[in-house]
């Protein structure tokens, strides 16, 4: 019990210290959702420690998951006119991104002479992990390596985002929300939440749609490779 307790507290003591450091230094590098997990896989590493042992504290964080993922709901509802108002221009956005990014990733993955099942894993990357690992086992993939790369896009959607905000210029909330939550799901509705609460937002249901249509034309998409 107190094992446990100690990498629960560990783990928000690390967070906590990297997110000082990114809010004095606030560079992409130093964001708290790349820097955390480095820092802690490092410690385990060294000090030998199996995963099972820090999950048994851990595994509380990941329980607080669906709860904060529904208290989204609040921010939506608190734009909810900015939602109505946009309303198609979101759902036309993303949906286009959902479908380009599978399209695009499986494309790729063809183009370079690569297997099927490799191809079915990745192309669902820009879904939330829980839905990306659900439609790579209904279209053949390998759910383990779909989980890893939709953990390395919503770094680098996390980590490229704002340089392409910066250079394109992109100064509406709404652009900037359907950017973050299209492309790199809870990270990016993190980074979105930092330019503000409407960016945020937006984000939100972004990720959600992105899910939604990743689920849909998975299935039928899919058989243009095979």
């Amino acid at each position: 019990m107190m094992q446990s307790i100690f990498w629960l507290v560990f783990t928000i003591a690390i967070y906590g210290a990297a997110k000082r450091i990114y809010r004095a230094y606030p560079k992409v590098y130093l964001t708290p959702l790349l820097t955390t997990p480095i820092v802690i896989i490092t410690i385990i590493a060294l000090s030998g420690v199996t995963f099972d042992t820090y999950d048994k504290g851990a595994i509380w964080l990941s329980d607080l998951v669906e709860p904060a993922t529904i208290a989204l709901a609040v921010m939506l509802y608190k734009h909810l006119d900015v939602l109505k108002k946009n309303a198609k221009a979101i759902i036309a956005s993303v949906c286009c991104g959902a479908i380009t990014a599978f399209l695009t990733t499986a494309e790729l993955v063809h183009m370079f002479g690569l297997k099927y099942d490799l191809m079915a894993s990745l192309a669902p990357r820009t879904a939330t992990t829980p839905i990306a690992v659900s439609v790579s086992g209904i279209i053949g993939g390998v759910p383990t390596i779909t989980a890893v790369a939709t953990l390395i896009t919503g770094l680098v959607g996390l980590t490229l985002g704002p340089l392409i905000v910066k250079w394109l210029r992109i100064n509406s909330p709404i652009a900037q929300g359907i950017l973050f939550g299209t492309s790199a799901h809870s990270a990016g509705i993190s980074k979105a939440f930092e330019y503000n609460a409407i960016a945020g937002s937006i984000a939100s249901l972004a990720m959600m749609l992105t899910a939604f249509v990743t689920l849909l034309i998975a299935p039928w998409l899919i058989t243009f490779f095979q």
